[in-house]
């Protein structure tokens, strides 16, 4: 195939672009304002990328029904000269792109917390299953990133755990999981994401360009596991991090950009499979080098895939210039793309049929998977304090009482109870303490939802107020598990996703018809910490 291409065809395989719209053959102004044709398959046509990404929200509204993303797919596909790699976020929990009717997961660290790389496997096998019968043939996940940084404010519940060793587990799991046999028309493209890993960071690559003072004895002890192990399960591709490591790469380049970065994988890790960027529309990677300069000097570090440029004609012009000025041999070019297509044909993705639209709807969401979805989120649930033995109801609430973070969460806790929902939102006012306070009042067990309480003061106060009401409350950090540290409440339970699955297994435990397993996968730092492994039970 590669003998037989010419450059342009093989530049365009290095770059995974998005498109604007739901159908193929449906104009939108986002893909006249970004690309100069109107419709997503005249993007695929006139580009020929060698992958597109899908998108749930407004400003690319590529997501509706199942059906509509296998018809979506199908339709990129037939402007395609060569099969794509459709791909997404799909990495559950706080990052999902598909709700339901697919399948819905609680995320990673709560599969960490549960401690089952059967669980973890069979959640990933679940989701290709789903994803690669909506003709989506790559996900951007697992997320093998380490949080060793409980401030961090991009990884936290996307990071399966803050021990090395149990994110090596999980994430050797997740990749057997997604990626199945060999030629699967049932399994995806996994992607272990952040390299060199993005869990000790204290700021957002989205916004900035974050650094992590690591040395690379430190980075092989405590980010390196997941990703050895990742390679070691013979991951497809692996996502770069807009990440500076100043004690690896001294030149200040993000690891993107960074030859010495991904030597580390590469030579370090051995790794020879698809290396591809995170979006290169990220400020990480902007803040040194023109959008023009960015893809050229991704692929001299060692990239394979160019993920989301701003400028998808400037891009691929600049790599085609950079080979025929010299700068870039075709050679070079060459490596990567035979690296690309191997990916696919792994997968089966280059000799699939279309997928079957008609047959969609049965094969996403169905009762066994849903059955299993629940099964596994059962057993992710941590009772980190049950110090006053609320817990479980002797009875199941007549007046339960939902209060705190998150609209849709609250109500569907209320609901699942039988209750009442209060939401008060991230910052609640003192008029809606007091309001709750007064609701406290007829209800025989309150439950209180917290979301990064531990930096919320409005959060704790509205916490602290509730418990002097001398009502039975029962707290809950419904994300990262580092709120259970604040506050007195002698009951806190930790779920790591705020997701309807989560939720009803939530009611599970409070009701008694579930007993808790699951052990906090992150030491717990505070005024009242936790160590990595605490959990009760009853």
């Amino acid at each position: 195939m590669v003998r037989g291409m010419s450059l342009e065809q093989k530049v365009g395989q290095l770059f995974v672009t998005y498109v604007h719209g739901q159908a193929a053959d449906e104009q939108h102004p986002g893909n006249l304002r970004d690309f100069g044709v109107g419709t997503p398959a005249e993007v695929v046509a006139k580009f020929q990328p060698g992958g597109v990404i899908y998108f749930n929200n407004s400003s690319y509204d590529n997501i509706d029904t199942p059906r509509q993303i296998a018809a979506l797919s199908n339709g990129l596909q037939r402007a395609s000269r060569i099969p794509l790699s459709i791909s997404t976020d799909q990495e559950m929990g706080i990052v999902t792109r598909i709700g339901a009717p697919a399948t819905q997961f609680p995320g990673n660290m709560a599969l960490g917390a549960g401690r089952s790389t059967e669980a973890a496997e069979q959640a990933a096998r679940i989701t290709a299953t789903e994803l690669r019968a909506m003709g989506i043939t790559q996900d951007f996940a697992p997320d093998a990133d380490v949080n060793s940084n409980p401030a961090n404010p991009v990884i936290g519940v996307r990071s399966y755990s803050g021990d090395p060793a149990l994110a090596a587990e999980m994430t050797a799991a997740q990749v057997r999981g997604y990626q199945g046999r060999f030629l699967s028309r049932t399994a995806v493209s996994a992607t272990a994401k952040h390299f060199p890993g993005h869990g000790d960071t204290g700021e957002d690559s989205h916004t900035t360009l974050p650094t992590v003072d690591r040395t690379e004895a430190e980075w092989s002890e405590v980010d390196a596991p997941p990703f050895r192990a990742a390679v070691a399960a013979g991951v497809d591709s692996i996502m770069t991090a807009h990440i500076r490591m100043p004690r690896i790469d001294p030149s200040g380049e993000p690891a993107t950009l960074s030859k010495p970065a991904l030597d580390l994988l590469r030579r370090n890790l051995g790794y020879d499979g698809v290396v591809i960027t995170d979006s290169l529309a990220m400020a990480g990677v902007r803040q040194l080098h023109s959008d023009a300069e960015i893809p050229v000097l991704a692929l001299k570090a060692g990239v394979d895939q160019l993920l989301m440029p701003v400028n998808l004609e400037l891009a691929v012009d600049s790599v085609v210039a950079a080979v025929r000025s010299g700068e870039l041999t075709e050679q070079r070019i060459d490596r990567s793309v035979l690296r690309v297509l191997r990916m696919k044909f792994l997968r089966g993705a280059l000799t699939a049929p279309p997928v079957d639209v008609d047959a969609v709807d049965a094969a996403v969401g169905p009762a066994e998977h849903l059955d299993a979805a629940r099964r596994i989120t059962d057993r992710t649930i941590t009772a980190v304090r049950n110090d006053a033995g609320v817990l479980p109801l002797r009875t199941r609430p007549t007046a339960a009482l939902v209060i705190g973070w998150g609209e849709t969460t609250t109500r569907t806790l209320a609901g699942y109870l039988g209750g009442t929902a209060l939401p008060t939102g991230s910052t609640p006012t003192q008029a809606q303490v007091t309001a709750a306070v007064q609701a406290a009042a007829n209800a025989d067990v309150v439950v209180v939802l917290t979301n990064a309480l531990s930096r919320q003061a409005a959060q704790q106060n509205l916490l602290t107020s509730l418990l002097a009401t001398g009502k039975p409350v029962v707290a809950v950090a419904v994300q990262n598990p580092y709120d259970v540290a604040y506050t007195a409440a002698p009951t806190w339970l930790a779920t790591y996703s705020y997701g309807a699955v989560s939720m009803e297994a939530l009611t599970r435990v409070i009701t008694g018809e579930v007993v808790p397993t699951g052990k906090l996968p992150v030491a717990v730092p505070g005024p009242t910490p936790y160590p990595f492994g605490h959990g009760v039970s009853w």
